[in-house]
């Protein structure tokens, strides 16, 4: 009996490892990354997901299209409403993301995600993929780039995440061996750990940053965590300019709250689980995570959301209309840097933070007695609309600085 649930096993196992090296071939045959200058028109589609996340995104859209309506005008952008992405539809086809639906998300250049729903144990879903990890694997979305900024206590971190690797490529991949041992598998390649680091050094000597810390749990994770802080340091030596240390994820989580350390970190690289972790916690201390937004970035696409759920509770008591957008609107700023607007995406991050941190004349509680998402949507576009706009953004940091 033992012998027989071994070779299953090692059956199933087997199946697995043949994945991953055709993965790492295909990664060895990556080209060049796509040129969005050269694009015209730029396809950016929207898609609007579960939950809350149909009120968020249209809210983020309506930003784009406002600060695009000159390059949609001379049809330098387009935008394509891609719908198909609930959880009653991705149930009905039994897949994470539906073939045509993958099809849409292809013929795009970038995407504008709202929340999705990852059915867990005891929901009434059937246990399919999540559509966010099977997305950053059909369209190998790899980079996860989170920005945090909290300008009050001089913090500017920038979080790269392996994205299609380390405990979540084969989530749904584990199995029960028998009724007393289920396993599950983390995956780290050379290949996958490669291009992640160095898109972060690359980050810190564009931007000027001095300092790049690798999170792992490698004195324990040995192999895995191991390959990974081994890739760094054969990378950091290619930037000698740039300070490379390693942190345990578990110091690492208690240093982003330590007053008199976490202003010194910059850019941060980790992989998967680590990276969904610390970014919560980095998003809690910049207000919440319904303020952060987050990109996906591969080499022929990139995907833009939120960094927090589709909140079904929210819609389920009647408050969708009350929920927070900031997310989504952060994340289309991030688009607009991406596909070659940083001025404008500026201007968002700036009206941004006037109407969530400063003036606060509409503000999101996510019931009644706050602003819906479309009233809090009209007061940051009225701000994108202000000649003195930067101006006024520069004197209330000024003011938190002399603080």
């Amino acid at each position: 009996m033992t012998n027989k649930i071994i070779e299953t096993a090692q059956e199933k196992f087997a199946l697995l490892i043949e994945e991953q090296l055709r993965r790492i071939e295909k990664m060895k045959q990556d080209t060049g990354w796509v040129d969005y200058a050269a694009l015209s028109p730029i396809i950016i589609g929207v898609c609007f997901g579960d939950g809350i996340g149909e009120f968020i995104s249209k809210q983020a859209e309506r930003v784009l299209r406002h600060t695009l309506q000159e390059e949609v005008k001379k049809g330098k952008i387009q935008f394509k409403d891609i719908a198909g992405l609930t959880i009653e539809n991705r149930v009905k086809h039994n897949k994470a993301i539906p073939d045509d639906v993958l099809e849409e998300l292809k013929s795009c250049h970038v995407i504008l995600k709202g929340p999705t729903t990852t059915p867990q144990v005891g929901d009434p879903w059937p246990n399919i993929e999540s559509a966010n990890v099977s997305m950053r694997r059909y369209l190998d979305l790899f980079a996860n780039v989170r920005p945090v900024k909290i300008p009050q206590d001089n913090i500017d971190w920038c979080f790269f995440r392996e994205n299609t690797e380390g405990a979540y490529i084969l989530g749904s991949k584990g199995f029960d061996v028998t009724e007393d041992l289920s396993i599950d598998f983390k995956v780290i390649t050379e290949q996958g750990s490669e291009r992640i680091i160095r898109m972060a050094f690359e980050y810190a000597k564009k931007n000027h940053k001095r300092r790049v810390t690798v999170v792992t749990k490698s004195n324990v994770i040995k192999t895995t965590d191991g390959r990974f802080s081994r890739v760094a340091k054969r990378i950091a030596k290619e930037y000698p300019g740039i300070t490379c240390d390693e942190w345990y994820v578990d110091i690492m989580s208690a240093k982003l709250i330590d007053p008199a350390r976490r202003h010194e970190f910059e850019v941060i690289v980790l992989p998967n689980l680590y990276g969904d972790i610390l970014t919560d916690e980095a998003a809690q201390l910049q207000g919440g995570v319904g303020t952060a937004g987050s990109a996906n970035i591969g080499k022929k696409w990139a995907m833009f959301e939120a960094i927090h759920g589709s909140a079904p509770r929210m819609v389920k008591e009647g408050r969708a209309q009350f929920a927070d957008p900031s997310s989504m609107i952060r994340a289309s700023a991030m688009l607009l840097r991406h596909i070659g607007f940083p001025k404008e995406a500026l201007k968002v991050d700036m009206a941004l933070e006037m109407c969530g941190q400063f003036e606060k004349k509409k503000v999101i509680t996510g019931r009644e007695n706050g602003a819906t998402g479309i009233e809090y949507t009209e007061y940051l576009l009225s701000w994108l609309d202000r000649p003195d706009l930067a101006e006024k953004w520069e004197n209330e940091v000024e003011k938190l600085k002399r603080q």
